[in-house]
């Protein structure tokens, strides 16, 4: 059997058109296929290889720490150097509030931790999310998805949410003292890269601390850098009550975590005990991994030039006369080509010219772009070459 036929009989699958690209390898922002044919990763595998692929400090992170150890015991009862260097280091860049980690596996593990610890501390069970977020896959994470296309056929799932719309000021009344947490998005992503009007987060963190709810905020895809900050609520004026990461956050391997202030965050370790348990969240090696991407990010200055990087890019996107709306948070961004089927037809067609990208799961017809953040100009340049070079084929 090919491994084609592996993949498609032995992998589970979750669309019935997988891409089907036989990756062999991948190095800064490459992928290669087995016949040697190489793919500028221009999503970066969903907003995680924030560095690229096989960045050197992190293999170096990776091959030291598995030579010493990988996996001693379910979270919280060793004291291991990786996991304890990673969580003073995050906390020590972030406002003094979010002072204590919880580290998981994934990023909807983290965002049920956070909602299991928001109605634990509070006391109450309403959550409120908004329409079109995107939260992950598991059932309480499912529960607070803003689209009901996703959610239909796996009801009954946790009760008690309300979806209100993002950027509705007059929505924000709905907080109110039922609610135990509002969870969004700094941005939504898989909206398309809907941006936060301005002063909404504020607004939104101020009726949630009238109201006693806790604001826990998503920066699964925008953390680490993707926006030109470390973090993307530091573009504005608030501090949320819990911090979500992951993607980007572990450096390529899967690791998470959820972020409160240590009075909020001791409601899980009683009444009962063993609030929640993970047995691989803060696993050693993804810690390392982690420690040492944080590191490279902060000493190379990576997201000085985020910035810079995403406008360059769009402009010469924007110098295609068919491109007439480009989305943008620093590295995030998205392309507008209308219709589904169109935006389809040239993301096919970029991923045939040597270009990775993809589309959102609720804004279909916006091509996704998010690529490693130490791209050079003249990968971007070639990266846009190669989208106009596909739009003008169609």
């Amino acid at each position: 059997m090919t491994q084609r036929q592996i993949f498609l009989n032995n992998i589970a699958q979750t669309i019935d058109t997988p891409l089907m690209l036989e990756i062999a390898s991948a190095k800064g922002v490459y992928l290669e296929d087995v016949q040697k044919k190489k793919y500028i990763d221009l999503i970066s595998g969903i907003s995680v290889s924030n560095l690229g692929h096989c960045h050197p400090a992190i293999v170096n992170a990776v091959q030291n720490q598995v030579a010493k150890f990988s996996h001693l015991m379910v979270y919280g009862e060793y004291i291991y150097d990786p996991a304890v260097r990673l969580a003073k280091k995050i906390t020590d860049l972030l406002p003094s509030t979010l002072n204590q980690v919880y580290f998981t596996n994934s990023g909807a593990e983290a965002v049920e931790g956070a909602l299991k610890l928001a109605k634990r501390y509070t006391g109450r069970s309403q959550t409120i999310s908004f329409r079109n977020a995107y939260h992950g896959s598991t059932a309480g994470a499912l529960s607070v998805m803003g689209d009901e296309f996703f959610k239909s056929n796996y009801r009954p799932l946790i009760p008690g949410n309300k979806i209100i719309d993002y950027n509705d000021f007059e929505a924000l009344a709905q907080i109110d003292s039922n609610t135990a947490a509002v969870i969004v998005e700094a941005v939504q992503a898989e909206a398309g890269i809907l941006l936060p009007a301005p002063h909404f987060l504020e607004k939104l963190s101020e009726r949630c601390r009238e109201m006693g709810a806790l604001m826990i905020l998503d920066e699964i895809q925008t953390g680490m850098g993707r926006t030109g900050k470390l973090f993307a609520f530091q573009h504005h004026h608030f501090v949320p009550d819990i911090l979500l990461l992951a993607k980007a956050f572990g450096g390529g391997l899967p690791l998470g975590a959820f972020i409160a202030d240590k009075n909020v965050m001791q409601a899980i370790s009683h009444h009962p005990i063993l609030g929640h348990i993970t047995t691989f969240g803060g696993n050693a090696v993804c810690c390392a991994a982690a420690e040492a991407s944080l590191d490279v990010l902060i000493s190379e200055k990576i997201l000085d030039d985020v910035e810079s990087k995403g406008a360059f890019f769009e402009n010469e996107l924007k110098k295609n006369p068919e491109i007439h709306h480009v989305h943008r948070a620093g590295l995030l961004m998205s392309i507008d080509f209308d219709t589904f089927e169109r935006n389809k037809k040239i993301i096919d067609r970029c991923i045939e010219n040597g270009l990775i990208t993809d589309w959102f799961l609720f804004c279909n017809y916006r091509m996704r772009i998010a690529p490693p953040l130490n791209i050079s100009l003249d990968e971007l340049k070639s990266a846009a070459d190669i989208i106009h070079k596909s739009i003008k084929s169609i």
